[in-house]
């Protein structure tokens, strides 16, 4: 069980380092097929025609890892990507918990209820370590498809592209979380430009309402317009402590 629990933790923790580039992904200082910089500051102005591109610190002129510019860019892009997507869902998922919506059927097969009291972080913490494990262990399995299959991103792949799984392991392409519809196949190049720009900007607008949602439950007063949110005892920062780790004895 220890050893089942250390190896989820670690793959879920894969989603904030590059993969090891093997085969096809070697790491090298050769620049990729796109001038990454370039792409990066024209997307800034559609992005934010306003602000523009906006970088204070020089992130886009660092080389992370010893890689070059082009792929440390990628890394970049992705991580916003990712990060914007987890937002999205989380946002969405605090309003839903915060309102106490859950499923009508039983959370687990001895027939406990979904828990209904307290804040969304309240809710995690009554839910069973199974669980927990089970969102984190799929989790960890679809980062490491995206870092293994297809053209990696540090290397010329798309941004934010999840490869598709072979109909002869997942019948029927169920995981196929970027189209699974096949809708993105008949849209217009202009029309999959414009998806990504709302994409992204709805990404960092979730990213801050997230943040302001947590900050709002664990310091009481820190977001003047959120006083209404239940107050949360517990440490935000490591969801797991309460369930997980003091159990772990290495």
């Amino acid at each position: 069980m220890k050893l089942i629990i250390c190896s989820v933790l670690v793959a879920a923790a894969s989603a904030f380092a590059p993969a090891s580039p093997v085969g096809h992904r070697a790491a090298t200082k050769a620049p990729m097929s796109m001038d990454a910089k370039g792409d990066l500051a024209s997307l800034a102005g559609k992005l934010n025609p306003v602000v523009n591109y906006f970088d204070p610190i020089g992130l886009a002129d660092q080389e992370f890892w010893g890689l070059s510019n082009d792929q440390t860019i990628g890394f970049l892009r992705e991580s916003e990507v990712k990060h914007g997507r987890i937002a999205m869902f989380a946002f969405v998922g605090y309003i839903v918990h915060a309102n106490h919506l859950t499923w009508p059927w039983p959370m687990t097969m001895d027939g406990t209820p979904f828990p209904k009291t307290g804040s969304p972080e309240v809710v995690w913490d009554a839910i069973p370590d199974g669980a927990k494990l089970q969102i984190i262990a799929f989790v960890g399995f679809l980062e490491f498809w995206r870092e293994s299959a297809g053209t990696h991103y540090m290397s010329g792949g798309k941004i934010g592209e999840m490869p598709e799984f072979d109909s002869k392991y997942i019948p029927g392409g169920a995981l196929n979380l970027y189209d699974p519809l096949g809708y993105s196949k008949s849209r217009s190049a202009e029309d999959k430009e414009r998806g990504l720009i709302v994409e992204l900007n709805n990404g960092r607008l979730a990213m801050l309402g997230i943040f302001g949602f947590v900050s709002a439950s664990s310091v009481e007063g820190s977001v003047p317009f959120l006083k209404f949110i239940d107050h949360y005892d517990g440490n935000v920062m490591a969801p797991l402590t309460k369930s997980i780790l003091p159990s772990l004895s290495l």
